[in-house]
């Protein structure tokens, strides 16, 4: 038995050295360590030993399962390490050739627009504010000066929730709810950029829903110049620093008085095109002091407290600074005319 016992044991240590793959390793296995194998019919036939001979045996035998069990777990580490070499081997990758270039993006030009003219804002002292889109007919209408029955709401019109909850027209509302949140208390000076809802006819200059960006300056002893002052700098740091403004008399029922806003024609240099009409100026923007009503409205002392506004839509000063002919380029996502703002 003993003898039976080694020979099996150095027969399976050849065939395991022998084994090309794993599957012929685990054949190996099977035939000398399964149920059915050499070594598992030797412990059967224990029985058959005599008492000094069993122990002695079945040391035997389980130093041989032991041995041959060692052998096939080294054997399958160095076969299993072999094949991931190979694989490796097989599935290499030239590093060497070129990378695929990935396009990146850039900012919509309307948000290229927002951005630099908050920027211009902020150097004047200005922060910035931000409202709901979805608005009451209070905050949109009547704080502004615009009671229920007032016509100029009639160039408003906007799309309704019900009679009291609307898609806000403008970025005013974000102007009245900063003035609440001051409690009657200056200075307040904030730009409100945004979405805003009208029911219009889309062509080529109106579009039912728009950007827009409104500004706020209340504080005591505020003056129609210091307006002037604003809008000047503002369009020298937009247009261009060799950009005039002019302001013409105007009717908005928030600002009083009211003023349409100019600039001079950057294609002509104010001398007279096509582009401006043969007028030299191009208009941007509506303007005026603030209503003493809107301040009482929102809690100022109107006899203390004076301020301005102003409103521009952002497409309209896209379309002016990058000479483009239709708002309906920036909505109806053409990678071609996307492209060209790239770099900016």
């Amino acid at each position: 038995m003993r003898e039976k016992l080694e020979a099996l044991r150095d027969e399976a240590l050849a065939k395991i050295a022998a084994a090309e793959d794993v599957k012929a390793l685990q054949e190996v296995r099977v035939a000398y360590l399964g149920k059915k194998g050499p070594i598992t019919e030797v412990l059967r036939g224990m029985g058959k030993l005599s008492a000094e001979e069993r122990p002695i045996i079945g040391q035997m035998a389980n130093d041989v399962r032991d041995a041959i069990k060692e052998q096939v777990e080294a054997k399958e580490a160095v076969l299993e390490g072999a094949a991931i070499e190979a694989q490796l081997a097989s599935e290499s990758i030239d590093v060497t050739l070129p990378g695929r270039p990935v396009q990146a993006g850039s900012s919509h030009p309307l948000t290229a627009v927002i951005e630099e003219v908050e920027d211009a804002f902020i150097g004047l002292g200005f922060s910035v504010a931000e409202g709901p889109e979805v608005e009451t007919d209070y905050y949109n209408f009547e704080a502004l000066n615009l009671p229920k029955d007032h016509p100029a709401r009639d160039m408003q019109d906007s799309f309704y929730f019900t009679e009291e909850l609307l898609l806000r027209t403008h970025t005013s509302p974000v102007q009245a709810r900063t003035m609440e949140k001051h409690k009657g208390k200056g200075p307040v000076k904030v730009i409100c950029p945004g979405k805003v809802f009208r029911r219009d006819d889309d062509d080529a200059t109106h579009s039912h829903q728009f950007m827009q960006i409104e500004g706020l300056f209340v504080d005591e002893n505020v003056r129609m110049s210091d307006l002037k002052g604003v809008l000047e700098a503002f369009a020298k740091s937009f247009f261009g620093p060799d950009r005039k403004i002019r302001l013409r008399p105007s009717f908005f029922p928030f600002t009083e008085p009211s003023v349409e806003v100019d600039v001079s024609c950057g294609m002509c240099g104010g001398e007279g095109c096509r582009i401006c009409k043969q007028s030299g100026w191009i208009e941007v923007l509506g303007a005026g002091m603030i209503h003493p009503r809107v301040l009482e409205m929102s809690g100022f002392d109107s006899s203390r407290y004076s301020g301005f506004a102003f409103g521009m839509g952002v497409e309209r000063l896209a379309m002016l600074k990058y000479d483009i002919d239709d708002i309906r380029h920036f909505y109806t996502n053409d990678v071609r005319f996307l492209k060209q703002f790239n770099r900016m």
